[in-house]
């Protein structure tokens, strides 16, 4: 039945993850409204919604970049990403 897709486990744990992050944000929304809007290095006004955004999409451009021009293993790109994202959300 699942068959149209690859379901592996690390495929599994970002999609787990991916959730796990909008379901936590969730929680944060209804415990505190308006997002925590803020101006962070780049001079938008983000709020934590945006940041997530922001954080999966570079997350993504850091994979792709790293798949084409190193290759593998991806254990580097990875720890670069949760830089990234921990920069998103203390700077962006």
């Amino acid at each position: 039945m699942l068959g149209w897709m690859a379901w592996t486990w690390p495929t599994a744990l970002l999609f787990v993850g991916i959730f796990s992050a909008i379901g936590f944000l969730t929680v944060l929304e209804l415990k505190f409204p308006g997002g925590a809007e803020r101006v962070g290095i780049l001079r938008l006004t983000t709020t934590r919604g945006d940041r997530l955004f922001i954080t999966l999409l570079g997350t993504a451009y850091i994979f792709l970049a790293w798949l084409g021009l190193v290759g593998m293993p991806l254990w580097w790109p990875l720890a670069i990403s949760i830089g990234w994202g921990f920069f998103c959300f203390w700077k962006v």
